[in-house]
């Protein structure tokens, strides 16, 4: 019996005896004690109560690779060669690294759940089991790190149409990789490259939402957030949701070579959530205050200032509101 195929059974929410569950799995009442603590350990929410059996606190919305293709459509999952619908692993983003350094392109891989999610600037992102959206995509260019400018905040806009298509709006974006509702973090993104910088090379993208995150999961979070489920009126299953993701990325990463950061700019600055804002940037121990500009066609941050206008692009930038001071 595997743990999937009783989290199947079990993601209905509703209380199950051993005797019941022994009998849908062909296994032991012993052997589903087992599995039962193997659960446990993923830190779900089950209880057990005695004449009643266990029980999944409020269910759980599953990943399933034949829903998401439903999902998907047939179009955009003709462009992508594999999806792997991951239970535990380490990162997403190291795992399609891993496939990226093989020679894989087009290639997507979602988890339930990370042990070692990574944020930018080596931050944690916390990623509990079956309550968030984990995935990265790998995509291969030919031209190099020039090609791929701006392209982080090009996947922020594809997230925000995504989220518009399914009823969510009030969404805004954040430099360089940051999706906000009500200036709370809903979503990040994470780009990072192998290969030839100055010719073929694959990226990974990797993808962070907030869906459903659970109180207790989140005292070690530095920012403020927001779930996705306290944005929308009514909650898309996560397999709706990377779906809508895929089907506004997809095209995104087919034309980007081509079109560049230029077709996204202006979308982007209306989304920019910092546009016209006071502001500072961190940058490692230099702080620089200003008004945020929005960006500019490489998709490069503007701020101006009491000396002028200044540039910033990525590495260890930091941008936050003058009020957070």
């Amino acid at each position: 019996m595997s743990e999937q195929r009783l989290l199947e059974v079990m993601a209905d929410g509703n209380y199950h005896s051993g005797e019941e569950l022994g009998e849908l799995l062909g296994v032991s009442r012993t052997a589903v004690w087992k599995q039962i603590k193997k659960l446990e350990s993923l830190g779900l929410g089950l209880e057990s109560v005695k004449g009643k059996g266990y029980c999944l606190r409020g269910g759980l919305d599953l990943l399933n690779h034949s829903k998401l293709l439903e999902c998907l459509g047939e179009e955009v999952a003709n462009e992508l060669q594999q999806i792997e619908v991951l239970g535990v692993t380490d990162s997403t983003n190291a795992r399609a690294m891993q496939s990226a350094q093989s020679g894989l392109s087009r290639y997507v891989c979602v988890a339930e759940q990370q042990t070692a999610g990574r944020g930018r600037r080596g931050k944690v992102w916390q990623s509990p089991y079956g309550c968030n959206l984990y995935f990265s995509v790998v995509w291969s260019f030919d031209g190099g790190a020039s090609v791929l400018e701006g392209l982080s905040l090009a996947v922020g806009v594809a997230v925000v149409r995504a989220m518009k298509s399914l009823g969510i709006e009030g969404l805004g974006l954040k430099w360089p990789n940051d999706i906000l509702f009500e200036d709370k973090k809903l979503a990040g993104i994470l780009l990072e490259m192998t290969g030839d910088a100055e010719g073929p090379c694959q990226l990974v993208a990797g993808v962070g939402i907030n869906v459903s995150m659970p109180e207790h999961q989140t005292e070690s979070i530095d920012q403020p957030w927001v779930n996705l489920s306290s944005v929308a009126k009514a909650i898309p299953s996560r397999n709706e949701i990377l779906a809508s993701v895929l089907t506004e990325l997809v095209p995104v990463l087919l034309s980007y070579e081509e079109v560049g950061f230029g077709a996204y700019r202006d979308e982007f600055m209306s989304l920019d959530a910092y546009v016209d804002k006071p502001v500072y940037i961190k940058q490692g121990a230099k702080v620089v205050l200003g008004q945020g500009a929005g960006v500019d066609v490489t998709g490069a941050l503007l701020l101006d200032t009491d000396h002028g206008r200044q540039v910033f692009n990525g590495g260890e930038v930091s941008l936050r509101r003058l009020s957070d001071t």
